[in-house]
């Protein structure tokens, strides 16, 4: 039996394992295909109104809970040269993973060609006016990244906090917990307060999970209901292509990092996140997914010490699904613009998709919005393109649950492959999932 299948029926065991979550996501989309926004404004509105408040409620927890996390992750390894190996194998296979989606999203971007089909609703003139940007931008090379490293370096960490900014927050959270870890005794209270966080945060994530089937039906349902089936025809190739390259990590690159870094099987991982999984693609949040994630994973036998270090650094920095959709969406725009598309654009291009997609805040819609800083690098703005993106973004709601998926997938593939590393894996508890389940 192929690899390919075999993950597929660690999925659908996983599934079963959460049918109460998987039939919330069917019945959404039988009844968002029922009830289109335009003809049922009223229902949208309570459905739409219900999946709010579902990410919500979820979101309530994902603050204290990363920020615990950290402290705790980092002050349990303590060892100065164990941070520094468990961090440099942290950004070792996080940046694999992002370089690569990067390369396929750009391949499959410049074969398929997305943009092309849609070029007949841009008027000439305006098409012309946008190329004449481009060029002035490739010629005089207006570039931000200098200012998007120092926005993230916090002058104010409580303001940061209050605002919710995710990498201000961990950048200062990781200083914070590599002090305490430095300082003895005297920070243990502290540290012992926020494993108190830790373990609050997490029983309170059970009991959001009961609200998991609605709250999924609810966000699913206003999705489909919103986005129709009409659009699909002008950009039908922009979402072959986004499809095929998040088909590509999930199904061949995430197996091949852990058959070459580990030994954990991928069946046996992703039937045991499936749950995780389901959550992604209904929230669309890879934040609000963080405390299912980590739940998930330490139950089936990856260690509290990495999973506390690993993943919500994940969920903040590692997001390879949003890169993937943010390197096609703008070819997709240059060619739809026709833009002259140079090996050195596409490069630009690829290398501001992986920073764009690090600062993403992983809530849903956060990735379209960090698309401008890969136009504003290539001398072009969102409002430059209202047409493409007015497509995008009709869209936008159902292509941001798909690569949720593969954003909350290589934060576990990567948590399982250093916890291999470091033998913090109980391979027991991975590999007997449904003896565990049924005892």
């Amino acid at each position: 039996m192929g690899i390919h299948m075999q993950v597929i029926i660690a999925l659908l065991l996983g599934i079963k394992r959460n049918g109460h979550i998987f039939l919330g996501l069917i019945f959404g989309i039988i009844i968002g295909c029922f009830f289109p926004s335009e003809q049922y404004p009223n229902v949208y509105k309570i459905l739409n109104f219900a999946g709010s408040a579902f990410i919500n409620i979820i979101q309530m927890v994902v603050l204290p809970l990363v920020v615990s996390a950290i402290i705790i992750g980092i002050s349990n390894i303590g060892d100065s040269k164990q941070l520094t190996k468990l961090g440099g194998k942290l950004i070792l296979y996080y940046g694999i993973i992002t370089v690569v989606a990067v390369s396929v999203a750009s391949i499959i971007a410049l074969v398929i060609q997305p943009g092309l089909s849609a070029k007949g609703l841009i008027q000439p003139d305006i098409i012309s006016h946008i190329q004449g940007y481009v060029t002035d931008a490739i010629n005089y090379q207006r570039d931000n990244i200098s200012q998007i490293f120092l926005d993230v370096i916090p002058k104010n960490p409580f303001s940061a906090l209050s605002d919710g900014k995710m990498i201000p927050i961990i950048i200062f959270v990781t200083v914070f917990a590599i002090a305490l870890s430095k300082s003895g005794d005297i920070s243990r209270p502290l540290v012992s307060m926020f494993e108190s966080i830790f373990a609050a945060t997490m029983k309170i994530t059970d009991w959001i999970m009961y609200l998991a089937a609605p709250g999924i039906f609810a966000l699913t349902a206003s999705a489909v209901s919103s986005f129709g089936f009409g659009v699909f025809q002008n950009i039908s190739k922009y979402i072959l292509a986004v499809a095929l390259a998040l088909l590509i990590q999930f199904f061949v690159v995430y197996p091949l990092m852990l058959k070459i870094f580990s030994k954990v099987p991928v069946t046996k991982l992703y039937g045991a996140i499936s749950e995780a999984i389901m959550v992604a693609f209904g929230t669309a949040s890879s934040s609000a997914t963080l405390p299912l994630t980590i739940t998930c994973c330490e139950k089936r036998g990856i260690s509290n010490r990495v999973c506390s270090f690993v993943l919500p650094l994940g969920a903040t920095l590692n997001m390879d699904g949003t890169a993937i959709v943010q390197v096609i969406a703008v070819l997709f725009l240059t060619q739809m613009y026709g833009v002259d598309i140079s090996p050195l654009l596409v490069i630009e291009i690829a290398l501001l998709a992986i920073i764009a997609s690090s600062t993403s805040a992983g809530i849903p819609g956060a990735g379209m919005i960090t698309i401008a800083l890969i136009l504003n690098g290539i001398g072009l703005t969102p409002e430059q393109l209202v047409v493409g993106f007015s497509l995008l973004f009709t869209i936008e709601r159902f292509v941001d649950m798909t690569r949720t998926i593969c954003n909350v997938t290589s934060d576990a593939v990567v948590a399982s492959i250093i916890a291999d590393n470091e033998n913090e894996l109980n391979y027991d508890l991975l590999l007997n999932q449904e003896s565990k389940e049924q005892g």
